[in-house]
């Protein structure tokens, strides 16, 4: 625990963290050191046995909630989902209750669940049913469901383009089955493409193509050739 120690008091440890997740948001493609790897570990096992005494006193206070929140936030930027499930549900359905949240932060975190429903469990009902119920009123989260439903990846990688690191890191969990299916779309579609408009619309490069997602087509003076025109 010396990296919460060393912090000396609330402020500066909030502000450490905050630091963390946001160098784990701009640069999610580069390894952590493992100081940063040492201290992220530390950190999820403290903000879990956090959680576990909150939950264990049924403490619904201002510091209680804040515990939460900041919680919910870090678990998102560093995609530890055992983190995020049951914190965001206890904040909405056993803390909001007893001490509402403020209604800026109740859209928020509806909205986080919301996607994580739509883009990491594919319980797209279900995330419709939350943000009815809640009266969800987000344009951004709108279009994600949108795209979603009709598996209409210009709309989401243009909304994902635009949406913060929170909302960004959640969206990544739909990212693969997305590419799979704009891949089978460009199958039937198309004869031919070419190389820059692939990668734009499935935002991956040709070697992942190729090699994460077992693309077959041929790539031929930038040019990627799909199938044969079938003869007359």
């Amino acid at each position: 625990m010396a990296f919460c120690s060393d912090a000396g008091h609330g402020d500066e440890l909030l502000r450490r963290l905050a630091n963390i997740s946001l160098t784990a948001a701009r640069e999610p493609s580069v390894e952590l050191t493992d100081r940063n790897e040492k201290n992220m570990g530390i950190l999820i096992t403290a903000m879990r046995k956090l959680r576990e005494g909150i939950v264990a006193s049924r403490r619904v206070d201002d510091f209680s909630i804040q515990a939460f929140i900041f919680s919910i936030r870090l678990s998102i930027l560093i995609k530890h989902m055992e983190s995020f499930h049951p914190a965001i549900r206890h904040l909405l359905f056993s803390m909001h209750p007893i001490q509402p949240l403020a209604s800026t932060e109740k859209q928020e975190f509806i909205g986080y669940l919301v996607l994580d429903l739509a883009c990491r469990q594919d319980e797209l009902a279900q995330a419709y049913l939350i943000r009815r119920r809640y009266q969800l009123q987000d344009a951004k989260i709108d279009a994600v469901l949108r795209a979603l439903t009709h598996d209409n990846y210009v709309l989401f990688w243009k909304v994902k383009r635009t949406v913060d690191g929170h909302r960004a890191k959640l969206m990544e969990f739909a990212e693969e089955s997305l590419r799979r299916q704009t891949l089978k779309c460009l199958g039937r579609s198309y004869l031919k493409i070419d190389l820059i408009s692939l990668e734009r619309f499935t935002q991956s490069t040709w070697l992942s193509l190729t090699q994460d997602f077992g693309v077959g087509w041929r790539l031929e003076d930038g040019k990627v050739m799909i199938r044969k025109e079938k003869k007359r």
